[in-house]
């Protein structure tokens, strides 16, 4: 990668100098300019990576120049110079958009610690421009939303594990979309053109993995009247996902672990053994280290499953993702209900914004459906985003952090339920957690 070009823009010609010879000789390209309105010519007629600007300058400060560049090209990032005085100033700044910011006097050591952490993050974001088009060309089946740095990362460990066959474990909160990720992965890969099985793992009942994962023959059990490929089989040469994968019970985690490490199986009712190609990608939203410490998963099949993990962050980390999505899914349920949504107003952004998502991105996607589907205008307003924020109050008065979860999971659950007219189904989509939690809990909280 070439290197960064970076202008410096800074009254006091002294600084200007010591830190430009210094830039220059760690091996970036530096121009310079003595205030805000000159650098925003040079900017305008050529390429810049990185703006680094003093926050105090007469006429134009640091913060104008920082709305300006963003104006003319987002993709150019500012680090502000800063006295102690006014760091608050420049966290300020931070919030819309800066990168970083250096207080005076200034430590060259750390201005080159940020100078190539801002190399390796431009490198990313290239990297990810290429897996982008890559996704693109191979398969209009995902879509992917964010301009996080958070997400970077993650898009950036997609790129680099979608093209080989090594078995990786995705893991996040509910509705972060672990599924979409490994879609991804499947439709970026050599393995495009077969199958992406998804299995979730929670909805099986314990005495039928072994029928479900590989198959069976006539007559192997009662009820059992033709022969039934598994999930193994029907993968084969592509993708096998399974989905909270931390509830497979542990009597089948031990024949599951033997089928990938053989790469071969056995129907129930039959003697012959049969190989199989196939990837395995595994999500689970469940702390499954801990399982494994607990020894309620075993110890050799996570290994084999996490030989790769990825991490999806939660959407209450990367909130600078929350106006594409939004676009994104007011564009989508606009098109599948044929109700034309213009735009959404700052006040609903927003209360977006502030908002946790305890749901992640499956409970945004949900408000604006609703939204859209509910709205009698062509904006979309504040009343018409359906926040739960009245949960909030509604904690246990125990001092256990397990009675308060407990309190407010009942909470949820109820209230879910009342909305569906008690269609655990339903229920169960909206909270993100399937079929088989959602019995569990009802009967555990015992809700009626």
């Amino acid at each position: 990668m070439a290197p960064l070009s970076i202008l410096l823009i800074d009254d006091n010609e002294s600084q200007l100098e010591v830190l430009a010879g210094f830039i220059k000789k760690i091996g970036f390209e530096v121009s310079t300019s003595f205030c805000g309105e000159k650098g925003l010519e040079y900017i305008k007629k050529n390429y810049v990576d990185l703006v680094i600007t003093d926050f105090k300058m007469p006429g134009m400060d640091g913060l104008q120049v920082l709305e300006e560049v963003k104006a003319i090209n987002p993709d150019i990032e500012v680090m502000l110079i800063t006295a102690f005085g006014t760091i608050e100033d420049s966290v300020d700044a931070m919030k819309k958009g800066a990168w970083d910011y250096l207080t005076k006097p200034i430590d060259l050591e750390e201005l080159k610690i940020k100078l190539f952490k801002m190399t390796n993050y431009k490198r990313l974001q290239k990297e990810n421009a290429v897996l982008h088009a890559r996704i693109d060309e191979r398969s209009p089946k995902t879509k992917l939303v964010y301009k996080s740095k958070a997400m970077d990362e993650v898009m950036n460990l997609v790129s680099r594990v979608c093209d080989s066959n090594v078995s990786v474990l995705i893991t996040g909160e509910s509705g972060t979309g672990k599924e979409l990720i490994a879609k991804t992965i499947h439709y970026s890969s050599l393995r495009v053109d077969k199958p992406f099985i998804p299995v979730n793992c929670a909805a099986i009942p314990e005495t039928l993995f072994e029928s479900e994962f590989f198959g069976h023959e006539k007559g192997a059990f009662t009820g059992s009247i033709k022969r039934r490929f598994g999930h193994f089989e029907v993968s084969d040469k592509g993708t096998l996902f399974l989905d909270e994968v931390a509830d497979i019970p542990h009597n089948f985690q031990v024949k599951l672990l033997r089928a990938l490490q053989e790469k071969e199986f056995q129907r129930l009712g039959s003697s012959q053994f049969i190989k199989v190609d196939v990837r395995i990608i595994s999500a689970t939203n469940r702390n499954i280290e801990e399982m494994v410490k607990t020894e309620q998963f075993r110890s050799d099949l996570f290994f084999r499953l996490n030989v790769i993990p990825i991490v999806i962050p939660p959407l209450r980390d990367r909130k600078e993702d929350i106006p594409l999505l939004v676009d994104f899914f007011m564009k989508k349920y606009s098109n599948l209900n044929n109700r034309p949504m213009e735009s959404i107003s700052t006040q609903a952004m927003d209360s977006l914004m502030k908002y946790s998502f305890p749901g992640n991105v499956r409970e945004l996607e949900n408000l604006i459906e609703r939204a859209i589907i509910l709205s009698r205008n062509p904006q979309i307003q504040q009343e018409d985003i359906a926040i739960r924020n009245d949960l909030s109050s509604n904690f246990s008065d125990s001092p256990f952090l397990e009675d308060q979860v407990g309190e407010l999971e009942r909470k949820m659950i109820s209230k879910t339920l009342k909305e569906t007219g008690g269609n655990k189904t339903a229920a169960a989509k909206i909270l993100g957690i399937s079929e088989r939690v959602m019995r569990y809990k009802v009967k555990k909280y015992n809700i009626h």
